[in-house]
């Protein structure tokens, strides 16, 4: 059963930007000024370079593989399925990981209202979930809807804040030039891992690439929608900072965990304290159901390829949505949001991420085609971020280090027992048969080395003659 192709241009574009917009634009800006100050909104503008580079090598992969599974197909096309899996493995931890730091920001977010227990805060974490999971398993049209509804409302309140505080500093020019000043209090040594800490802000245009499946005309619609999304964000993100900054001093800023919150109170009162509240309350919603939305058809890419436990790709009798997929990633999430820290979650996310953006730089050198003159920059884009994705691995701790490398190397005996024992004997068969063992003689007189002492030895012959 194929998969229902009803996802427009603009439904994956919306797709892109919620899944890149969401609560992390609204408490990133706090722990970015208490790590560099005012030069954040530097960072910020190199992050979102940095992004929008690892962006287009997505956008022109998806150009060459217009598949679903997005990284993994990419990476399976390239070399083979066992660094297809590896690829998808660890963006699918990345992904699931994300899905519950989301829904921690949502409960977080959600107690500016209503202070909530433990157990009133595990049920809304576990309602939260289960209601945008139902919304992919209903169909993936209304997910889309949805998601298209959920990031058109979540932005309105960024572009409001933006606009006042632009007008705001037209009038009071003195208040921003205070607060710029001095533009690098702390020094650069934390540029690292504030640099990682905001490119995981802009993480997730690889979200769009995943439902390929599910594309009207992927080919023309996933790169033109990975790259109006990225630019789209970078803006928002980059004036959103840039009136944080200006209107709070960077040492309030480090102060709170709800940094445009404070933002809209200084602009508003109390009225856009609550405009920004409820902004992140819809960001966090609008990123998860872009999140479940994409992770789940990266899992069932890697099911029906015999990667990944047959279950996950059981497609629905009537929606035609993997809906085991969906309901088994709601469950990873709600147990990892349960008791786990929104830090200690995106901490080793980002190294897994890095992970599975380097093969897919790597992907795209063997997939270009020196043809297609209209990708621009296609030779050297996947150099560079392949340089990105190694130095976004270092800049993260060592604790990252090992606790995303475990992760990873977890997924090799994985592999090993889902992987397609038909193909395995296939290979097998083929090795030994006639045909193959003739092909291996063949090969033996084309290696360079063998070649070159059978020339040595036939000059020689004709030498001693």
């Amino acid at each position: 059963m194929k998969l229902k192709k009803a996802l427009t241009f603009f439904d994956v574009t919306n797709i892109v930007i919620g899944s890149v917009v969401g609560a992390d634009i609204y408490i990133a800006s706090a722990l970015t000024a208490g790590l560099i100050g005012p030069f954040s909104i530097i960072v910020w503008l190199i992050a979102g370079l940095l992004a929008a580079i690892i962006a287009l090598v997505f956008a022109y992969c998806s150009y060459y593989v217009p598949k679903v599974g997005g990284p993994f197909a990419y990476v399976s096309a390239a070399f083979d399925d066992f660094y297809g899996f590896l690829t998808g493995w660890s963006m699918w931890i990345a992904e699931v990981v994300a899905l519950s730091v989301f829904t921690l920001a949502f409960v977080n977010y959600l107690q500016y209202f209503l202070p909530l227990n433990f157990y009133q805060q595990l049920l809304v974490k576990g309602l939260f979930l289960l209601s945008l999971t139902l919304v992919n398993i209903v169909g993936v049209k209304a997910a889309g809807t949805t998601n298209d509804v959920l990031t058109i409302v979540k932005l309105m309140p960024l572009l409001l804040l933006i606009v006042a505080g632009i007008f705001f500093f037209i009038l009071n020019p003195s208040i921003l030039s205070t607060n710029y000043h001095p533009f690098i209090p702390l020094g650069l040594d934390n540029f690292g891992p504030a640099l990682v800490l905001i490119f995981w802000a802009y993480a997730g245009f690889e979200i769009g690439t995943l439902p390929a499946g599910e594309v009207k005309n992927p080919k023309k619609t996933l790169p033109k929608a990975i790259i109006t999304g990225m630019i789209i964000v970078t803006f928002f993100y980059i004036f959103t900072n840039f009136v944080a900054f200006g209107m709070i001093n960077w040492t309030d800023l480090a102060q709170t965990t709800i940094p445009l919150v404070f933002v809209g109170a200084a602009l508003f009162g109390t009225i856009g304290a609550i405009i920004m509240s409820i902004g992140a309350l819809v960001s966090a919603s609008g990123t998860d159901e872009s999140g479940i939305l994409g992770s789940a058809r990266l899992s069932y890419a890697m099911a029906i390829d015999g990667l990944f436990p047959k279950v996950f790709a059981k497609i629905h009798p009537k929606y035609r949505t993997p809906y085991m997929a969906l309901i088994i990633q709601g469950v990873i999430a709600f147990s990892l949001a349960i008791y786990s820290k929104i830090t200690q979650l995106i901490s080793f996310s980002i190294f897994t991420l890095s992970f599975s953006f380097l093969l897919t730089c790597l992907a795209l050198v063997v997939l270009k085609r020196g043809s297609e003159k209209k990708l621009h920059g296609q030779s050297i884009l996947p150099w560079i971020g392949v340089a990105i994705c190694l130095y976004l691995m270092y800049s993260t701790s060592i604790f990252d280090k090992i606790v995303g490398l475990i992760l990873i190397l977890c997924g090799i005996p994985l592999y090993v027992h889902f992987s397609p024992k038909v193909d395995i004997h296939h290979l097998k068969r083929m090795f030994l048969s006639e045909e193959a063992i003739i092909s291996r003689r063949l090969e033996k007189k084309e290696r360079f080395l063998g070649n070159f002492v059978r020339m040595l030895h036939r000059a020689y012959r004709k030498v001693k003659q």
